[in-house]
Order: structure tokens, then C-alpha cells, then sequence
């Protein structure tokens, strides 16, 4: 392709408003532009990218045994309300009535497929002789961000390859879970992007095993604990810590908890100015509604709660803060003063509090709090459990070593699902015996679009984008000095023709611009292999050959272009 006849506006300036270096070198090279909030156009370049991150994902997909298909973007709401899905969603899912006649119909479009695949497959597979079956798409999908931002990374409409798989056991599930698993670390690979595997929570998708694949980045919103001793990783979410129970005993003698007053001090920042005391000699006490049953739940006070631990502890299905009404109920006071001692409901304890000798609780009373609380002697604490989000330096669960956390962009995700979606769309299949069962699935994800912002975010320099060979727009950029000079260009263009034919995507600035801006756009943009040729060189027979990420150039005599470039692909591909 030539410069002039394709569109890659170029920007100098960083925009004002691109708060990472994806969103801003997508914009300068002329990958993408805004049209709203969450919405972006892939242009000409950046589409380049796009389909080819795509057709890695399904080659990997096809070799890894699954079959491409295409849904519709827009779905029956009515889906949506059998799998309980739209109170899940929330506010997140597009939805919307519109009339056919004398009809109003209720759509929602997708955010991603597991309502319409199964749906699908409840009307065509019957039998565990139609078993196992792995389908998968690359479709837009949609979802209303609250806070569209960084670009690409977060939008309310991207491109997302989702498969789904089919089987009649669970050893023929772990088998496809375990094949895509493979084909994502190959994809990755494939793509250039440094990528980490973690354990992972399931969220609204539902399922019960799951697995993200993180790319590290410093401005990734999530965070990944991980241990370079033994490799462990998990999202933060889901990791565990190395901590185990340790019961304290009763105090005998101990003195009763002392009331102190703490007027319109709801918070620990508030009450720890007050006392004058450390975060960490309190106790939080939060109230839940675990399966409608009102629960509290303690940590200490420096430490965050992780819902999905707690949800585990006391085997829940649902897990949701309590409402300010519960939460007087079974403390007799407001929002901010709960504690353990007389509270009127079951708790649970992290492995921590049992370590503090006297906390600070809310009292159950307003404006009001307890000092010296002893665990286990004021209140009752037979057992702890891992309850708080790991944090740096807590032991690995796995060995002896330490816990460290790192920033991630979720580029992928694998779910064993079950039979969730199954039995709520009546997805079931014969045995041998003519027995019906639910057809047991997993999903598998991949945001495409995300995937190409990923590799903008982790491979750049201050002078532009570093593309991984096997996802750059084009492999190579051919740059002319002097266009107006007739030797130079036919130079050039044979070159230009010999690459293409050897099947090599170039790209030809064949501008009539100064060298320095050339080469300034040529290392925005960032494409692996960049010749020049100019007229002193072509005087002495040479090309001049450099890769993106070398500090200077080789000169090669003009004959040993091709085979140049060629190598330097083979080695670096």
C-alpha cells in the first residue's frame, strides 16, 4: 500500500484528553477515532490490526477444534429474564422496546451470546452422540459503560471473539476447557503480548472454575497477585492467602469493653482521628444478605473485604450488601456503628481479627463504640476464614514465599459454566439409556479490540507503537528520500514489487515530505522493518534496513533486500 492512497492521519501532539499511552498512540497514529463516548471508529490502519489479531484468534480456535459461526447482535429480552440475567446485568445491558405492528417487543443487544448459543442448542442437539461440540464467534458486543475511558480498552461497544462448549460429562468438559486454555496461550504468544494466566471469579457469567489472562501493564485496572516463587497467580478477586486459623483462647479475667462516644463519627478514618488509633486495631463490621439471610462479617480494620470469599464461606448463592433497614434491625443503630459484640445475627471472622488483643467496634448504638474488645472472649469466634483481598507481602498459598501485586488488562477469560444456562433454557440431551440431562458447558472469551490496545499499551517507546511482527499493520515500511528523484523511485518501486510478491505487507511513504518527517511518522506508527532508500545510498548500491526496536541501520547492498527483510522476519517473527 501506498502512503498517499491510503488515509493514516497522523497526529504530533499528544491529545489532551488520552490518559494512557494506548488511547494516545492510537489516536497520533491514526488508528482510531472518537465518535461519543465509548464509541470509536477503527480506521484504516487500525482495522489492519484488528482483522489481524482476528485471524490468529481463529486459526487457534479452529486448530483447537472448535466450529465458527455467527449470532445476532440483537436478542429476545425474554432470554435474558429466564437466565436472571437481566437483574445481573443491570444498567450494563442495552435494552429497549420497540413496536412491530400491533406489538411492543423487548430487545436487549448482546453482551455477550451464552443466552442465544444455548437457546440454539437446545433446539438441535438432543443426543450425547451430537457430544462435545465447541462453537465460537468474533461479534461486536455491547455494553453501557458507565465510565467509557482509555480508548479502546474500555468502551461501551468491541469486538470480541466468545466460544462455547457442549458436553455430556465433565471429563469432556475439562478436555475443551484444557483445549482452549492451550489455545489462548498460543494466541497470546502468537500476538507478541506478555500475558500472566490467573484463577479468577466467574461473576454475573456465572460457573464455577475460571480463568483470566492478564497482561501486565502499570495502567491496567486490575490487579493480579501473583508469586515468582512458585508462579501462583490469581486475580484478586479470587487469590488466596497463605494465612491460616489460629483461634485465640478465652481470657479469663478480661475486662468488660469500654463505650466511648463518637458523635457523627461513622467511619474508621473518622473514629481512628478521634481515638487517636491505628486502623489496624479495628474491627469492621459489615452486614450481608447471603441467600435472604441477614449475616455480619468481620476484618480488620486496614483491610478490605473480598465478597466472593465470604459468598464461599457461608455457601451462598447470593451475596449482597444489607439495606440500611437490616442492617438497624440486627444492630439497633444506623449505618457505621456495628459490631460483634451482641449483634443479632451469625458472623464470620478473617484470620486476622483473631490476631488483634483489644479492637475497637462499633458498639451497636449510635455514636457509639466499643474499646478493648477482645476476639473470642467478647464475642464468640470458634473459627476464621480467609476473607480480606490478598495484599503484597501476605505468604503464598502455594509455598513458602511471598505474595506480590501487580496492575492487569484483562485480555481474556475461560469459564466452566455447568449447567447454568442449560437448565434455564432446557438445553438437555438422551443418554444411552434415554435419560434426560442438562448439557454440561464453559464459555471462553477474548476481546479483540482489547487485545489490540494491550499491545499498543505494553510495546511502545517515547518515539511511538513497537508492533510484534505477526500483528503490524503492515511488516514493512518503505521510505523514498527524495520522491521527485526518478532513480530513487524506480529503486523503490521494484522493491516495493518484489516484497508484495514475496508476500510481505509494505507500506510505501511515498510522500513528498522532508526525511525527518518520514521518519518521525515511521516510528509513530511503528512497523517492525523499515527500508530507505536515497540517492547517496542508491550512488554506492546499498539499502538502508533497521528493525523498529534497533538504534541503527544496516547498510545492504540493493540486490539483498528482499532476502535481507526476509530474514529479518523468519528471525524475528
Amino acid at each position: 500500500m501506498r502512503w498517499t492512497q491510503t488515509f493514516i492521519p497522523t497526529m504530533k501532539e499528544v491529545p489532551a484528553d488520552a490518559e494512557v499511552p494506548s488511547h494516545q498512540l492510537m489516536l497520533r497514529t491514526g488508528m482510531i477515532r472518537q465518535l461519543m463516548a465509548g464509541a470509536y471508529t477503527f480506521m484504516p490502519l487500525g482495522y489492519r490490526v484488528v482483522r489481524k489479531v482476528s485471524e490468529i484468534v481463529r486459526e487457534e480456535m479452529d486448530r483447537a477444534g472448535a466450529i465458527e459461526l455467527f449470532m445476532p447482535a440483537i436478542q429476545p429480552m425474554e432470554l435474558f429474564e429466564r437466565t436472571g440475567r437481566r437483574e445481573a446485568f443491570g444498567n450494563v445491558l442495552f435494552n429497549f422496546e420497540t413496536k412491530r405492528g400491533d406489538r411492543n417487543l423487548h430487545f436487549a443487544l448482546g453482551p455477550t451470546h451464552e443466552e442465544v448459543i444455548t437457546d440454539l442448542v437446545s433446539r438441535e442437539i438432543k443426543t450425547y452422540k451430537q457430544l462435545p461440540i465447541t462453537m465460537y464467534q468474533i461479534q461486536t458486543k455491547f455494553r453501557n459503560e458507565e465510565r467509557p475511558r482509555f480508548g479502546v480498552l474500555r468502551t461501551s461497544e468491541f469486538l470480541m471473539k466468545d466460544a462455547y462448549s457442549f458436553a455430556a460429562s465433565l471429563e469432556q468438559l475439562n478436555v475443551q476447557y484444557d483445549a482452549m486454555y492451550n489455545a489462548y496461550c498460543r494466541i497470546f504468544e502468537r500476538c507478541g503480548l506478555e500475558y500472566i494466566p490467573v484463577e479468577a471469579e466467574s461473576g454475573p457469567i456465572g460457573g464455577d472454575a475460571s480463568h483470566e489472562f492478564m497482561a501486565p501493564a502499570d495502567n491496567g485496572e486490575d490487579f493480579v497477585v501473583r508469586c515468582k516463587g512458585c508462579g501462583y497467580a490469581a486475580n484478586q478477586e479470587r487469590a488466596d492467602t497463605g494465612r491460616t486459623s489460629s483461634v485465640p483462647a478465652k481470657v479469663d479475667g478480661a475486662a468488660d469493653p469500654v463505650k466511648v462516644d463518637t458523635p457523627d463519627a461513622g467511619t474508621i478514618e473518622d473514629v481512628s482521628k478521634m481515638q487517636k488509633a491505628d486502623p489496624a486495631t479495628f474491627i469492621k463490621t459489615l452486614v450481608y444478605i447471603a441467600d435472604e439471610k441477614p449475616v455480619a462479617v468481620l476484618v480488620r480494620g486496614d483491610h478490605d473485604v473480598n465478597e466472593g470469599k465470604v459468598r464461599r464461606a457461608f455457601g451462598a448463592t447470593d451475596l449482597e450488601l444489607a439495606d440500611e433497614a437490616t442492617i438497624e434491625k440486627v444492630t439497633g443503630a444506623p449505618v457505621g456503628f456495628a459490631g460483634p459484640v451482641g449483634i443479632g445475627c451469625d458472623l464470620i471472622a478473617d484470620h486476622d481479627v483473631a490476631g488483634i488483643a483489644a479492637a475497637i467496634t462499633g458498639a451497636n448504638a449510635k455514636d457509639t463504640h466499643l474499646t478493648g474488645v477482645v476476639p473470642g472472649t467478647h464475642f464468640e469466634l470458634s473459627e476464621t476464614f480467609d476473607l480480606r483481598n490478598a495484599t503484597a507481602g501476605d505468604p503464598c498459598p502455594k509455598c513458602d514465599a511471598t505474595l506480590e501485586i501487580v496492575h492487569g488488562i484483562e485480555v481474556g477469560h475461560v469459564f466452566k459454566l455447568g449447567t447454568k444456562y442449560s437448565e434455564s433454557l432446557d438445553a438437555n440431551y438422551l443418554d444411552s439409556s434415554e435419560k434426560k440431562h442438562p448439557i454440561i458447558m464453559g464459555c471462553y472469551g477474548i476481546g479483540v479490540s482489547r487485545v489490540v490496545a494491550s499491545i499498543v499499551e505494553t510495546c511502545h517507546d517515547d518515539g511511538g507503537i513497537i508492533w510484534p511482527m505477526h500483528v503490524a499493520p503492515y511488516t514493512v515500511e518503505l521510505i523514498p528520500l527524495n520522491v521527485k528523484d526518478d532513480d530513487v523511485m524506480t529503486a523503490v518501486n521494484k522493491i516495493y514489487d518484489d516484497l508484495t510478491a514475496a508476500g510481505i505487507d509494505v507500506l510505501m511513504d511515498d510522500r513528498d515530505q522532508r526525511p525527518g518527517f518520514k521518519f518521525k511518522d515511521a516510528d509513530l506508527i511503528g512497523l517492525p522493518v523499515r527500508v530507505v532508500i536515497g540517492g547517496k545510498g542508491l550512488k554506492e548500491g546499498n539499502a538502508e534496513i533497521k528493525l523498529r526496536t534497533d538504534d541503527k541501520a544496516t547498510m545492504v547492498p540493493i540486490g539483498d533486500t528482499i532476502s535481507h527483510v526476509q530474514e529479518l522476519i523468519a528471525d524475528n517473527g
